[in-house]
């Protein structure tokens, strides 16, 4: 291989890995992916096994892209031979003049606006068409038939493998910094064996998740990057059959205080919930991969409030990272001054796009712009580009203006 790379992306996860395939299609040449874990690691947020894909946000800043999110994953999905997403539909609930009830009632605006099929449900049509759920009689939602069920980890394994088809190498090295040059980048590699080197590229991909921070000077970032480890927890139950794919969506409870999520039997002999955004905040070194029974037992809670068919022994309580900028949207754009370089952020909800997200990068480094709209992610949006914007985690966008951030997922 002659000395330098066309293209180096940094992380091997769910985007870097989708950037590394999407690369390799594109047609470029000697592209490197270097990740400290190497390929296939389970340090990464690509842990476990699913993931909630959906159409459902309070703005078309998501919602826009989620045609071409699809059609994403279903070439990877012709292209690898794997079943990456199972359709269950989604079901959105809250009660009435609560934060969630708003939450929905934007979804609903921009599903309408961009023409998604959706049904409106009252708490008589939940019963009914789900009789899983225990609701109160002040509860709404929406069931959008499109969601599913992403599998996160075979996605990583199908972008991995077909981007080593395609002749890009992978590499088990962490990166310790970064030097921009008006024509290219120099990175300073040290691998698992105590060696250190720089390697060049005319291009470079940044897609690191929680371990961003480290490189963000050299970049020339600024805002603040937030870490929440959070949990998901997977429950025994005596009626598993009741929430198989094909009889129970993936859901998402905006409740008054906390949203609750969760998914039919999938990966695991269990019903899977979790709490979204819980706010333990850490730093990268801090992270644990095992739960634990407190935060477990406040879903179990849960479970035995809204679905107590689906409740009983904990089997696994498993954690993952949000790595969050102050208004929890996605980074996704080229530094200023240095369009050789992408950088992404997920904020911890980006598996569902995992796939686009790759594919954006791509084009953003080998054409130099992309077809999508992603002007919402851009790095000159004031919780980005303002070191003293105030954490909010929210995006501010025409259709949430105001609205607390709720559900990323």
């Amino acid at each position: 291989m002659p000395k330098g790379y066309s293209h180096i992306v940094v992380g091997a996860g769910t985007v870097g890995s989708a950037a590394a395939y999407w690369l390799g299609r594109q047609g470029a040449e000697r592209v490197l992916v270097l990740d400290r874990f190497g390929p296939l690691h389970s340090f990464g947020a690509f842990g476990d096994h699913s993931r909630i894909i959906r159409r459902v946000y309070p703005s078309t800043a998501y919602s826009g892209l989620t045609d071409a999110m699809y059609e994403a994953w279903a070439q990877v999905e012709r292209e690898s031979g794997l079943p990456l997403i199972t359709t269950t539909g989604g079901l959105d609930l809250a009660e009435e003049g609560t934060a969630g009830h708003a939450y929905i009632d934007n979804g609903r605006r921009v599903l309408d606006e961009l023409g998604f099929a959706y049904d409106s449900l009252t708490a008589d049509d939940i019963r009914e068409r789900f009789p899983q759920w225990r609701v109160s009689d002040e509860t709404l939602g929406i069931f959008q038939p499109d969601a599913g069920v992403l599998d996160v980890r075979r996605s990583v394994s199908a972008h991995t493998s077909l981007a080593q088809a395609l002749g890009v190498e992978f590499r088990t090295a962490k990166v310790d910094g970064v030097d921009l040059r008006a024509d290219g980048v120099s990175v300073r590699v040290s691998t698992p064996e105590g060696t250190t080197e720089t390697v060049q590229a005319d291009r470079l991909i940044v897609a690191a998740g929680s371990w961003m921070g480290p490189l963000m000077s050299d970049l020339g970032l600024k805002f603040t990057l937030t870490l929440s480890q959070e949990q998901v927890s997977y429950f025994s139950s005596a009626h598993l059959s009741s929430f198989t794919p094909d009889r129970h969506p993936v859901w998402i409870y905006h409740g008054p205080r906390d949203t609750y999520y969760g998914f039919p039997v999938y990966g695991e002999a269990a019903t899977k919930l979790g709490r979204d955004m819980r706010s333990r905040f850490i730093r990268s070194e801090e992270r644990v991969f095992e739960g634990d029974d407190v935060e477990g037992e406040l879903l179990a809670a849960f479970l035995r409030e809204h679905l107590p068919r689906s409740v009983g022994p904990a089997l696994a309580h498993r954690t993952c990272v949000y790595d969050m900028a102050p208004d929890r949207g996605f980074v996704l754009d080229t530094l200023p001054g240095h369009p050789h370089v992408a950088v992404f952020n997920g904020a911890g909800h980006a598996a569902k796009f995992g796939s686009l997200m790759g594919r954006i990068l791509a084009d953003l480094q080998t054409e130099g712009t992309t077809p999508h709209p992603i002007e919402a992610f851009g790095l000159d949006r004031p919780a980005v580009s303002d070191p003293e914007h105030p954490i909010t985690f929210r995006l501010e966008t025409p259709e949430n203006e105001g609205e607390q951030g709720r559900a990323h997922l």
